[in-house]
């Protein structure tokens, strides 16, 4: 029983739970319709369902969450993930219902790298008989795996990797071995201690040749007795800045053996006996697995930045600190202190967030739409899609990790001293976050392929218009279209004339593709006539394929309103249900994300030579009036629409009802340091020091 006991004092006034109510009382739109258009109905009765499933499950519960070390909070999520597992099967969940059940309790766990990356591996890369031999075992939990590309030597080029898997004709076995100490796996998760399988990328020999980095799917632990098996060491690489639920681990190989149904086969092989490699339709074959991860990392990116802002803007709206004096608050006749949520500078920190977390719901939707359109293209033989898909997957998880992880931090700090205790939930939200900017591709070096795709188009396109034979009926994607848009009129000018025509979609738009497209020119220009080496040019590469991703995200939030982003068969398109007052607020959010995304790198556009210097002054005024009238009202009731429940949040200061005082205070009841009134340490540490003599005196008047 804790020591720790606060007075039985409520608030001072006005209380929490009422401001969030006259916040709520102000928003113009249904916050159900808005999450309707988010995430579906489906979706929202499935989470009320799961919700009323788990959040009494003592496997489940967050209440010490903040309070455990790294071995205790390791076995919980041993423990949330088994049981996790079990319900699983008992109900038999869907895959979107595991995830969303997974999504719910909300911590990273040693099996979440089996679902999202094993099983994901061996679906798009296994033969028939593979499948029977592992993706189905996988799918039963009979196996547990993970997936071992990254070694300690290198990350992001895969191509670099150094593990080997050399064919063994006379036994029809590949030899797995490390060579080298930076060929030994690392950062993989599940595989210290939870993971009896990986699927390990290496660089596949035979007949003398090496045909670069192959999967393979190997046992690495006992089925019996979970102990390494011979020629395997493995273990955990130790704690983290976050992410300490899951084991991260290394391995490396001495010359383990493996049968030959091992090579993940779909695409490629080798021929038993000879050891001839037969090669792949497409050599980007493999890029299935990633494309599948980074498009997932979009909608975990707008999860992050939706659950910050939650917390902060509610926090924001009870939170009260100074008196304005141009604009004062009163209660009855009292002048009292203003919500923070009212001071333009809170506004300008949180509302982008806002409206970035709404622009990158829609991105995400869109491209596992494409993702898994590509997969079916791909199985009939198209591989049109394919290499647009994964640089449009690989530059927007860059910019949008990016992006959450800067507005995690951004919420917190928001929220001033209160952000910084872990009660608010946002400190280890940003440190469970942060490892998205680095896996799946370091942010800046993955960029690169995304640059080389927009440098390639770039090239095509000019040829063909060179030849007199291009026709505007052969741009068949947006990336096409605004590069040859700029081609048409490269001096193109921006035709506003007030603040207010700043929110025309079709202006926003134009600016957007026409720095983007200019960017583009100048690094071809650059590379293939002033003959700069790439090196030279990888922070200019980088700096395109952000604009190229903010362009994707501006267009898709645009068409999304409008209800004109294609819909996976049979899915009803979310904007049908939306009223006019719901299109109105989502496109003042559409705008500011928009006009933000322009405001705050303006020498791009500049540069470009589509705006001016009097555009730039226009946008400011234009994004301050729009979060002022239209932003704030709606503020609480733009965060409500995420449809984040407590359990979710586990914030003191973001509950739904308010009561952040009276949530604060009772977590500290709860820390193990007040669970006596005199801390373990005393008579050894503090006692010697400052009763050396052991006084009996209570105050400094008994000791004069």
């Amino acid at each position: 029983m804790s020591a720790l006991r606060f007075p039985n004092l409520p608030p001072s006034e006005p209380q929490g739970s009422d401001l969030l109510s006259q916040e709520r009382a102000r928003t113009t739109f249904s916050v159900h319709e808005m999450s309707t258009f988010l995430y579906g109905e489906v979706h929202l009765e499935r989470q009320d369902r799961l919700l009323a499933l788990i959040e009494n499950d003592p496997a489940f519960d967050k209440s010490n969450r903040y309070f455990r070390g790294r071995s205790d909070r390791f076995r919980a999520a041993l423990r949330k993930d088994h049981t996790l597992v079990k319900l699983s099967q008992k109900h038999k969940w869907t895959p979107e219902e595991y995830s969303h059940a997974d999504m719910l309790i909300d911590e990273p766990g040693p099996f979440g790298l089996h679902r999202n990356m094993f099983m994901p591996a061996l679906a798009s890369q296994c033969t028939d008989e593979q499948i029977e031999k592992f993706l189905k075992p996988a799918m039963r939990y009979e196996i547990i795996g993970c997936y071992a590309q990254t070694e300690l030597g290198h990350g992001s080029n895969v191509q670099g990797i150094e593990t080997t898997a050399t064919y063994i004709p006379e036994t029809d076995e590949f030899d797995i071995h490390t060579p080298y100490l930076t060929a030994s796996k690392w950062w993989i998760g599940g595989l210290g201690k939870a993971a009896n399988h990986a699927v390990v990328m290496a660089r596949l020999r035979t007949a003398g040749k090496d045909f670069g980095p192959h999967a393979f799917c190997i046992p690495i632990r006992s089925m019996e007795d979970h102990t390494l098996l011979p020629g395997v060491m493995a273990g955990d690489i130790g704690p983290k800045m976050g992410y300490n639920t899951t084991d991260n681990g290394c391995m490396w190989f001495d010359h383990y053996r493996v049968p030959r149904i091992s090579l993940l086969a779909k695409f490629s092989n080798i021929k038993p006996g000879s050891g001839e490699y037969v090669k792949p339709p497409n050599d980007k074959l493999s890029y299935g697995t990633m494309v599948f991860v980074r498009a997932s990392l979009v909608g975990a990116a707008r999860h992050g930045m939706a659950r910050a802002a939650t917390i902060a803007t509610r926090y924001s709206a009870i939170r009260r600190q100074f008196v304005d004096k141009d604009s004062p608050k009163k209660l009855g006749n009292q002048i009292i202190e203003t919500p923070v949520l009212d001071y333009s500078m809170q506004q300008y920190r949180l509302f982008p967030i806002i409206a970035a977390a709404y622009a990158c719901f829609l991105t995400s939707k869109e491209m596992m739409r494409l993702y898994h359109l590509n997969l079916k293209n791909m199985a009939s033989g198209d591989f049109s899609l394919l290499a647009d898909v994964h640089a449009s997957s690989s530059g927007l998880k860059s910019l949008t990790s990016t992006m959450a992880a800067a507005a995690i931090e951004d919420c917190r700090r928001a929220c001033g001293g209160h952000g910084f205790s872990s009660f608010s939930g946002l400190p280890l939200m940003l440190q469970d976050y942060v490892p998205n900017v680095t896996w799946e591709g370091d942010n800046y070096i993955l960029t690169q392929q995304t640059g080389r795709y927009l440098f390639k188009s770039f090239r095509e396109l000019v040829a063909k218009r060179k030849s007199g034979k291009f026709q505007s009926t052969q741009i068949n994607n947006p990336t096409l279209a605004y590069l040859n848009t700029y081609l048409e009129n490269p001096n193109l000018k921006c035709p506003v004339t007030s603040s207010a025509q700043f929110h025309n979609p079709e202006i926003q738009l134009a600016a957007l593709g026409h720095r983007a497209a200019s960017m583009v020119a100048q690094i071809v220009h650059a590379l293939d006539v002033e003959k700069r080496t790439w090196n030279s040019m990888l922070v200019d590469i980088y700096n395109v394929t952000m604009a190229h991703c903010q362009l994707i995200l501006v267009q898709n939030f645009i068409l999304g309103i409008r209800g004109d982003l294609a819909q996976p068969d049979g899915v009803e398109n979310p904007a049908a249900g939306l009223s006019a007052t719901s299109k109105e607020a989502l496109t003042d959010l559409s705008n500011l994300f928009a006009m933000h995304t322009i405001h705050k790198q303006p020498g791009e556009f500049l540069i470009s030579g589509y705006l001016q210097d009097k555009h730039i002054a226009m946008l400011g005024e234009s994004i301050m009036d729009l979060m002022e009238h239209k932003i704030r009202p709606n503020a609480i009731g733009f965060v409500d629409a995420f449809a984040f429940p407590d359990f979710v949040l586990n914030s003191a200061i973001g509950r739904f009802d308010g009561k952040v005082y009276e949530a604060y205070t009772e977590m500290a009841t709860r820390e193990p340091l007040n669970k006596t009134e005199v801390v373990d340490g005393y008579e050894e540490f503090i006692k010697p020091l400052t009763n050396p003599k052991g006084l009996k005196g209570h105050t400094m008047q008994s000791r004069l």
